[in-house]
């Protein structure tokens, strides 16, 4: 029997999503324990997204295969109750067993939140980028247009990513602005490591006044790395929607991080 679970978890704990060493904390070996005693037997989930160390999501989908047959109900509030804190078990579906979290996604979007005031915050500080330097929305918006469709993103990939390649489809890059918070929202097919963190990188300097918006192209145009800005935090970054097919009847879209 194949099962799919929406989670959400706070990052700020955790090594990333991956399970690792004995020892070092993941989201991935949390989860899997928690099932693993309610089904009575060893699970192994596989995930939509891999999320690095102190990123979160409000809308992570897993599934897994199992002989136990639990009510919903008890893969919920079971699993809930030997999760720690910070893991949320959102809802359960029985799949077909052609359903898979990684390869049937058609698209995934994160959202990214930028405090933008003189002060950290003491509260969020977990939760949001801050930059202390004022920030100019229109021309992070701008540069933001220049990197919809697709593109080769290598100038926006981690020197670590293991993909084969940095071409990716963006079908939607947004950023607005309520009050001191700034909102980057991006839908891709996928991303290549960092992507998102490098692209905020990259529209900080822009908002900040110290590149052009047409940046951005230019960069596109370079495929180079080191000619970028520097990664953005992983605390501002969530994983907050992931799209499949109609027929599977997944929630697309979980709750979006707001703080203003």
């Amino acid at each position: 029997m194949r099962i799919a679970l929406g989670i959400e978890y706070d990052g700020s704990a955790f090594r990333g999503w991956q399970r690792q060493q004995p020892g070092v904390r993941s989201v991935q070996e949390c989860l899997e324990a928690a099932l693993s005693r309610v089904a009575d037997e060893a699970i192994e989930v596989t995930c939509a997204g891999r999320t690095d160390a102190g990123v979160h999501a409000t809308a992570q989908v897993v599934h897994f295969d199992t002989g136990a047959l639990r009510p919903e109900r008890a893969w919920l509030l079971g699993t809930n109750t030997e999760l720690p804190g910070d893991v949320r078990v959102l809802w359960m579906r029985a799949m077909a067993d052609d359903f898979h979290a990684r390869y049937s996604a058609r698209a995934r979007r994160y959202r990214y939140v930028i405090l933008n005031r003189r002060v950290g915050s003491a509260l969020e500080r977990h939760r949001v980028g801050w930059e202390y330097r004022p920030l100019e929305l229109a021309p992070m918006q701008a540069a933001a247009r220049h990197l919809i469709g697709e593109h080769d993103f290598s100038s926006f990939r981690a020197a670590q990513c293991q993909a084969n390649h940095a071409i990716r489809a963006v079908e939607s890059l947004q950023v607005s602005q309520a009050g001191e918070y700034f909102f980057v929202d991006v839908v891709a097919n996928a991303f290549v490591h960092h992507m998102v963190r490098n692209i905020v990188g990259v529209l900080l300097a822009i908002g900040r006044g110290e590149q052009a918006p047409d940046w951005t192209r230019e960069l596109l145009v370079l495929r180079d790395r080191t000619l970028a800005a520097a990664t953005a935090p992983a605390a501002g970054l969530y994983l907050v929607g992931v799209r499949y097919p109609g027929e599977y009847g997944i929630p697309e879209l979980g709750r979006l991080p707001r703080f203003a």
